[in-house]
Parts: structure tokens; C-alpha cells; sequence
């Protein structure tokens, strides 16, 4: 319901201001004149994709929502999300978001076995539990495994792993509740996994066309998941290296529906910022890093592209300096963003205060939170709780105060960074490793203060009170994003917060208590890291060629050493820091194009194309009402435009849901694998085909991708065509485009007739 001045909102007619687009810097692209942005005429305003409106189950209407048997379907999933998140974590660095595929299979087993009055809300509750787990696992696969790096364990502890992941997970919860009524009511973030999962749910209450709609989209979905990630037919990427000018340039792309689904439903504005961050990241600065100190020689052939060059040097390079430049400028946006919104957070903090002190009596029911008084009283049981833990860890009072203090100051800062990141680009492509990083670099330099100047701790003591400091605040922060990824569904769906917040608490218990002994088989039965599959084993072993590789943890137990024996790459994180401040002083969205920096390009590519197609395909709903994409849209024309932007976040949802629930499969299937070789588990070893050239593997992505934009096309109005859409909209962008650069005259597509000709 949100637009800027200069944009007339396609939801609910003109207003005056955005907080998602121009509040939170997201539109604005540091041209002198504010209203010469691209495309700004064209494109629906976040309040339909963040899903503004009534909720499907109205506040004065009470349904069944955590029952006993929610409570039990939720507690089987989340187990097992957790479970399969974790190897699949630790394996290739990447976990899936749990919410989607939950909410299907909750759907299909309340309906398989025949329950009786299945509500929304209670499948809502199920998918709550079942991703919460998965989310702590994210946080804590990538920080307790380094001490496993680093030396400081030999095995995995179940006790220390469970209270790293119970504090931090339920100190992550309890900050989102104060958090919810600022990024969800006040800002109305997109939270695209949040919009895609309340479809999800929507298409399975409604049933009909639309539950066949999500249906088709998640065999759509799921198949090709299965070709592409388990028979392995084509690439999941598409990449190559060329070498000019004395340096080398990377193109490629993941070849992924979900993440063009994710690129569709936050639309062409986010979408187009978190590209010029990869752009800044990869095609810029790295070629500037190889020309000034050249690119390693591996010699290693490990990615062969189809430029004819190894890929992997050229990947190193970004991932061992690059990628600390998109840290550094994390923090900076996020201390930005924070203090640029200190206003809307006291007031929403005081709302939520207003709220809890006023009875529920006073509040709608899909606005009763948790009472915020207890939920600051629980925040400090767990602060000090928190205490005794780092007391018992690092056997050191002192620090363990300053470790507990930090947290109290610190995890509330991620935590809401988190929430923010996850708003924008969603929980599954929200670089939970890079707020990890982000999080040690501070505890680092706390250590090495308190720590190693005042109290003249060991460097083997400092580096213990590092990691489980770090761990907690980096696990609370990993589950903010997927809380708020919940909450937002449970907004758009009508549940009631207090009820999902309490499903939220009993999602992590449920995932502390499955975490320690799963990563312990794992570590037992493959090795957790090369690193400590060598210090056990010996350097070289054979055995360690099939250790679970865990990036992250590798990274970090890295960063820990290196900062206590000298060699942190404060450069590139100080390089981050200074692109920060150039983009906060462009007034252009920070940390969008910080996450861009961070994340690698192939994974921007999908999203930015996402968001062209669904520039192109709202921008031709418009225009085949009222003709033209100047003045302001008719009442006509805003509800062409959201009955596409509703068929196109549909079919989203159900190719994120079919791709997820594959690689969950997978995981399952690799797991077997490793238990029982050479029986050939593994779907690519059932058949042994290869696989496709890259040319073949894009044209076979490329079917999937106009099979989504024909279906998302049929809800179009009937006259005009495509192609002659296309060609408008594209001479409209290129008209605007030679306004804001004073480029010479481009073709004019705009005649209509010209245009249906």
C-alpha cells in the first residue's frame, strides 16, 4: 500500500511514501534527480509482494492452530530437516529453507491420513516448527565444526553443541517478537520465501484450480530438481573464465527455478542491486586483484569452464579475498541501516510495549505477540544463563562477563540485520556465513582487548572463548532470518503470533536436541573438515578424500588461527568498509549490494533474470489496459497487474517447493550412499548417462523458464502480445535510460499500433 512520490502504487492507489523502496534506500540509485530512476513507472509497489491486504483468516475469526497433532507432525519434520540440513551443510556448504517443502508435506500427511478439519493456520504451525530447526542448523554448522578445525576438540560434544544451539536459537527468537511489529507491520519487508509459503498454504485451503496450480508448479519443480541436482543430467551451473588485458572475467550462472522464483517475487528493484553487488564483487574487483597480484596456479583442473580456464583459481580469489570486502561492508550497511531506522525501531519497540501492557482484550488477535515485558525477562534468564556457560567454557569469570555483556549488546544488532537480509532476498540466498564472519571479526577484536591485554589470556584460551562467543551470537542471527521468514507467512495467513512464536520455541528445542548427535555420527563416520580428518589420520590420507568438506567451518576456524597468529585479512574488509560508505553517500541501497558483493555472481544471475520477468510481464499487464506505461495506472490496469503478480508468486512457490523438497531427498539418498558404498544409491549412478554440454544444460533450463513465463502469461488480459509487450517496455527503459545519461534517440516502440503489428 506503499508508494514513493513519484510512483503510484498498483495495490491500493497513490500514498506518499515507501518505507521498503525509498525508506530503506532500496529504490534510490544516486542519479542527481531523485525521480529519474529506471523503470520506476512500471513496476508494482512491494505491498503485493510483501502481501499487504487482509490476512486469508480475518483477526475476529478463531480456527484451530497448535494442536497436539500440529505439535507432533512438527516435531517428526523438524527432526528430520535438521537432520538432512545439516549434511547437506556440511557437504557442499548450502542448506535449503525448510519452510516450503514442510508446509507440502504437512499438507499431504494431515490430508493422506485423513484428518478432520484441517485449517491453514495449523499447517502454518507445522511448517514453523519444521523450519526452525533447519535454520539452527545453518548457525551451528558453520561455527561449532571450526573447533574441530582448529584443534580444540577432538569429537563433537552433544552438551556444549546443545547449549550453543539453545541459547542462541531462543535468544534469536525472542528478539525477532520485538522485531516483527518494525519489519513486517511498520516496513513490510518482502520476505519472498515468507510470500511464497503463504501461497503455498493458500492453493492447499483453497484447493481447486489453485491447488492444482501448485500442484503442476511443484512437479514442475521437482522434476527438474531431480534431473539437474540427482540424475545430474545437465550442469547446475553454467560458468567459464577468459583471460584479457592482462587479467581474467568470469560469466555464469546457476541454473536454478528457485532462485528465478526468488528473483520473480521481490521483483526487479532488489533483484537489480543485489546484481550490481555481484557485479562489483566478481567482474570487478577480482580482475583488479589478479591484475595487480596475478592468480594462483593451482594446477588443479577441478572446474574447467567453457572459456578453457581453470574456474576454481579464479573462484579462490574471490572466496579468500573478495568475499571478505562484502564482510566488511555488511557490517558497515548494517550499522547503517540500523541507525538510519533507530526512530522506527524505538517506536515499534514502543508499540509492542503498548500492546503488552493493554490486554489482549485491546489487541486483535493476529496481533498478540508474546508479552514483550516477559519475553526482555526471559532475554535476560538467557543472558545470564549464557554467563555460566562461557564461565564453564572458557574457565575464565572475566571474560565469561564480557562474553555475556558482548552478547546482550551484539546478538540484537545481528539479529536484526539478519531479519532485514532475509527480508530482502529471503532465508535460503541470506548469507548466514557472512554475518557469521561479520560476528567473529567483532568477538575477535573483544578477545584480543579483554581478553589478551587486560586479562593476558593464552591464545589457546582466547580462541575457545572466541568461538563459543561467536557460535551463540552467529546462531541467534542464522534464526532470526527464518523466524521472520515464518512470522511473515503467519501475517499474511491470519495466525496468531504468540501461538507461531511459541511453535518457533519448540522447533529449536526440537533441533538443539537432534543437532549434537547427528553432527557426531557424521564426524564418527566420515570426518567433519579435511583439516581434522588430517590431524586424525595423518596428511594425505586417502580416507580424508571423503570428509565432509564444510566451507564455513574451514573459513572460520581459518579467520580464528590467523587472527591470533597474525595474518586476518583486515584489507579487504577495511575495502568493504570504504564501498559501503561510497554507497551510503550515493544514497544507494548498501546492504542489498553488500549481500551481492558477498554472495557469488552465478547465484545473482537467476534472481536479476527473475526480476526482469517480472518487470516485463507486470509492466504488459499494464499496458494492455490502459495503453501506456505514463501517468498513473487505472483501477483496471492495478488489478490486471496483481491478478499476474498473484499467478506469477504461485508458480514460484511451487517450483521453490519442488526443487527444496529435492534436495532434501538427496541429502537422504548421499547419507545412504556413504553408509552402504558401492551399491550405487546415488540416482546418477543408477543410470550413467553424463551429462549434457553446457549449451545443451542452458537450453534445458531455458525450457523450464518459458514454461514459468507462460503460465504466469495466461492470466494476462487477452489482447496485445508478448513480443510486442517486450518490445515497449524495452523502448520505455532505453527512453529513460537516455534521460537520466543524455544517450542519443533510441527506436519508439510505443505506437500501439506499432506494437500489436
Amino acid at each position: 500500500m506503499y508508494a514513493t512520490s513519484s510512483q503510484t502504487c498498483y495495490h491500493q492507489g497513490d500514498c506518499s511514501y515507501c518505507p521498503v523502496l525509498q525508506g530503506l534506500m532500496i529504490i534510490r540509485v544516486g542519479f542527481p534527480n531523485q525521480n529519474s530512476r529506471l523503470f520506476h513507472k512500471a513496476i508494482a509497489c512491494p505491498s503485493i509482494m510483501s502481501g499487504e491486504g487482509e490476512p486469508w483468516i480475518p483477526a475476529d475469526k478463531n480456527i484451530k492452530e497448535l494442536t497436539s497433532r500440529v505439535i507432533i507432525i512438527g516435531v517428526l519434520l523438524g527432526g528430520l530437516m535438521t537432520a538432512a540440513n545439516a549434511y547437506l551443510g556440511l557437504y557442499i556448504g548450502m542448506t535449503v529453507s525448510a519452510s516450503i517443502p514442510a508446509a507440502v508435506m504437512s499438507m499431504l500427511i494431515l490430508r493422506g491420513f485423513k484428518f478432520k478439519d484441517v485449517t491453514i493456520l495449523e499447517n502454518n504451525s507445522v511448517q514453523t516448527m519444521a523450519s526452525a530447526g533447519e535454520s539452527l542448523a545453518a548457525g551451528v554448522i558453520f561455527t561449532v565444526p571450526a573447533l574441530l578445525v582448529i584443534g580444540l576438540w577432538n569429537d563433537i560434544n552433544w552438551v556444549d553443541t546443545f547449549l550453543i544451539a539453545i541459547l542462541g536459537g531462543l535468544l534469536g527468537t525472542m528478539f525477532t517478537i520485538a522485531l516483527r511489529r518494525l519489519f513486517i507491520v511498520e516496513e513490510a519487508l518482502p520476505y519472498p520465501e515468507g510470500v511464497a509459503c503463504r501461497e503455498v498454504l493458500v492453493a492447499g485451503e483453497k484447493g481447486g484450480s489453485g491447488l492444482i496450480a501448485i500442484i503442476y508448479a511443484l512437479l514442475i519443480g521437482a522434476t527438474y530438481g531431480w534431473m539437474v541436482k540427482a540424475f545430474k543430467v545437465t550442469h547446475e551451473k553454467v560458468q567459464g573464465v577468459a583471460e584479457l588485458a592482462g587479467t581474467r572475467f568470469y560469466a555464469g550462472s546457476e541454473l536454478s527455478l528457485a532462485l528465478l522464483s526468488v528473483g520473480f517475487i521481490v521483483g526487479l528493484r532488489i533483484a537489480s542491486f543485489i546484481f550490481l553487488g555481484g557485479i562489483i564483487g566478481f567482474a570487478v574487483l577480482v580482475p583488479i586483484y589478479g591484475l595487480i597480484n596475478g592468480f594462483p596456479d593451482s594446477g588443479s583442473n577441478k572446474g574447467i569452464g567453457f572459456g578453457g580456464i581453470d574456474i576454481y583459481d579464479y573462484t579462490t580469489v574471490w572466496s579468500e579475498q573478495i568475499r571478505f570486502a562484502g564482510v566488511g561492508a555488511m557490517v558497515v550497511g548494517g550499522v547503517y541501516t540500523l541507525w538510519s531506522m533507530r526512530k522506527t525501531i524505538a517506536q515499534g519497540l514502543m508499540k509492542s510495549f503498548k500492546a503488552s501492557k493493554s490486554g489482549n482484550e485491546n489487541v486483535l488477535r493476529t496481533e498478540r505477540d508474546l508479552p514483550l515485558d516477559k519475553v526482555i525477562l526471559f532475554c535476560g534468564v538467557l543472558v545470564i544463563l549464557t554467563f555460566f556457560f562461557y564461565w564453564y567454557a572458557t574457565g575464565n569469570i572475566g571474560m565469561a562477563l564480557v562474553g555475556a555483556l558482548f552478547l546482550a549488546l551484539v546478538s540484537f544488532f545481528f539479529a536484526a540485520v539478519a531479519g532485514y537480509i532475509a527480508g530482502v532476498v529471503g532465508s535460503s540466498n541470506s548469507p548466514v556465513s557472512g554475518m557469521t564472519i561479520a560476528t567473529l571479526l567483532f568477538t575477535i577484536g573483544l578477545v584480543w582487548v579483554f581478553g589478551g591485554l587486560i586479562m593476558g589470556m593464552s591464545e589457546t584460551d582466547m580462541m575457545i572463548a572466541t568461538m563459543f562467543i561467536a557460535a551463540i551470537v552467529a546462531t541467534s542471527a542464522a534464526i532470526a532470518g527464518d523466524v521472520m521468514q515464518d512470522l511473515k507467512t503467519g501475517h499474511m495467513v491470519g495466525a496468531t503470533p504468540w501461538k507461531q512464536q511459541t511453535a518457533e520455541i519448540i522447533g529449536i528445542v526440537v533441533g538443539a536436541i537432534v543437532i549434537g548427535p547427528v553432527l557426531s555420527i557424521l564426524h564418527k563416520a566420515f570426518y567433519i573438515t579435511q583439516s581434522a580428518c588430517y590431524d586424525a589420520e595423518g596428511a594425505g590420507s586417502t580416507v580424508c578424500e571423503d570428509a565432509l568438506l564444510a566451507p564455513q567451518a574451514e573459513l572460520i576456524g581459518a579467520i580464528v588461527e590467523g587472527a591470533f597468529g597474525g595474518a586476518l585479512n583486515s584489507p579487504m574488509v577495511l575495502l568493504g568498509a570504504i564501498i559501503a560508505v561510497i554507497l551510503i553517500r550515493l544514497k544507494m541501497p548498501v546492504m542489498s549490494v553488500a549481500i551481492g558483493i558477498y554472495l557469488p555472481l552465478y547465484l545473482s544471475v537467476p534472481i536479476i533474470v527473475g526480476g526482469i520477468i517480472s518487470h516485463v510481464l507486470l509492466s504488459s499487464a499494464r499496458l494492455r489496459i490502459d495503453g501506456s506505461l505514463e501517468g498513473k495506472p487505472s483501477t483496471a490496469a492495478k488489478a490486471a497487474v496483481k491478478e499476474v503478480q498473484d499467478k506469477g508468486v504461485l508458480i514460484g512457490a511451487g517450483f521453490i517447493a519442488g526443487e527444496s523438497l529435492m534436495g532434501v531427498l538427496l541429502a537422504v539418498f548421499i547419507v545412504a550412499d556413504q553408509k552402504w558404498k558401492g551399491l550405487g544409491i546415488l540416482p546418477e549412478d543408477w543410470f550413467g548417462g553424463g551429462v549434457l554440454d553446457y549449451w545443451f544444460s542452458v537450453i534445458f533450463f531455458g525450457w523450464f523458464v518459458l514454461v514459468f513465463i507462460l503460465i504466469t502469461a495466461r492470466s494476462l488480459p487477452k489482447k496485445g502480445n508478448l513480443f510486442g509487450d517486450l518490445m515497449y517496455v524495452l523502448s520505455d527503459a532505453a527512453k529513460r535510460l537516455r534521460g537520466v545519461f543524455k544517450l542519443p534517440p533510441v527506436p519508439d516502440f510505443s505506437n500501439q499500433s506499432d506494437r500489436k503489428s
